[in-house]
């Protein structure tokens, strides 16, 4: 595919912006090794040899009658029995972390939550959970959550303003009024009282703020619409019989999606920061679930442990001022300014 000299331009534009550039890239690293968290932390080998024969317990169970012992529940492979027996006649590959995101380390020299140490690279939580292997799955977990939540939300949004805006009149009217009385409710409330109905997980929680977060581009869409849809070639589109919505989504929407491209990683920014706030005041994932917003709680209850909220900090600022630069280098890179110097 051969990109159009203007396109060109843009990316030329969005390499300039050092910072953003790299802060990319550094992003799709990080989330590219979080989507492979079971194969980095986990309390079970990747790869076992035993007898001649491989398995594969990160993705399979296997009994421990299979390595030779007499339980016919899944192997403990932490016990140093089982571990025992399969190193006698084979080998195993275990994950950089012996810990999943939910592992009770009962090996601490002290009290939970405890300091880091060669085990535990970050230290522990309250419950003896590996703070590195929660850090992991936490992150992958948020930045899913948030890039659904963007997508949608924003496949909503630019659908509602391209309608207002388009059409016009009593259809953007109303659409107004339903916009200001919509987003004038208040959403806390509505997740703490319904939290207390039904218990919140992942699609629940993205459900319930798809319901509010598409009104972020619709002011965008609609200006671009309004103003698009009286220039010439709308009118000679019209005049040629194009129906209204093969103008919409074919020949205005292109020029409006320049306009909210450069919203798409403040939007994703948000999204993550609303998760982690949810998760942080309790009314977020169910209990148990690795999340970065559960962390920083424990940073605060939990004041004689630094680590946890350093952690969960460090972790946060960072991802979130990548996210920012991107942020600024995509609106470099769509500026007209630039583009068409």
């Amino acid at each position: 595919m051969q990109l159009t000299p203007l396109s060109k331009r843009r990316l030329a534009n969005f390499r300039a912006n050092k910072r953003g550039y790299w802060s990319l890239w550094i992003f799709i690293g990080l989330f590219v090794a979080s989507l492979f968290a079971e194969l980095i932390a986990n309390d079970k080998p990747i790869l076992i040899n035993y007898a001649g024969e491989l398995y594969v317990p990160v993705f399979i169970d296997y009994p421990e009658t299979v390595f030779g012992g007499f339980l016919e529940t899944t192997a403990e492979y932490a016990d140093p029995e089982v571990r025992e027996m399969i190193e006698e006649k084979g080998w195993i590959i275990w994950p950089l972390i012996h810990f999943s995101y939910d592992t009770v380390n009962y090996e601490l020299a002290q009290p939970a939550p405890a300091p880091p140490s060669d085990l535990n690279w970050l230290g522990t939580d309250d419950q003896g959970r590996d703070v590195a292997a929660r850090l992991i799955y936490g992150f992958r977990i948020s930045v899913l959550f948030g890039l659904t939540l963007t997508f949608f939300s924003s496949v909503i949004g630019i659908a509602s303003g391209a309608v207002q805006g388009f059409f016009g009149g009593l259809t953007d009217l109303f659409f107004q009024r339903f916009i200001e009385i919509w987003s004038g409710l208040p959403t806390l409330y509505l997740l703490i009282i319904l939290a207390s109905v039904v218990e919140p997980n992942f699609w629940w929680l993205l459900g319930l703020m798809l319901l509010f977060s598409w009104m972020t581009l619709v002011g965008v869409v609609r200006a671009e619409f309004l103003r698009a849809r009286n220039f010439d070639y709308v009118r000679a589109a019209r005049a040629l019989g194009v129906d209204d919505w093969t103008i919409m989504f074919k020949h205005i929407l292109p020029n409006a999606i320049v306009a909210t491209v450069t919203f798409l990683p403040f939007i994703l920014n948000g999204s993550i920061t609303t998760l982690t706030a949810l998760d942080f005041l309790g009314f977020g994932l169910p209990a148990g679930s690795p999340s970065l917003g559960e962390l920083l709680n424990q940073g605060k209850a939990n004041l004689q442990a630094p680590w946890l909220g350093l952690t969960a900090f460090f972790v946060l600022a960072i991802m979130l001022s990548l996210l920012i630069f991107v942020g600024e280098a995509v609106r470099d890179a769509f500026d007209p300014r630039k583009t068409f110097k």
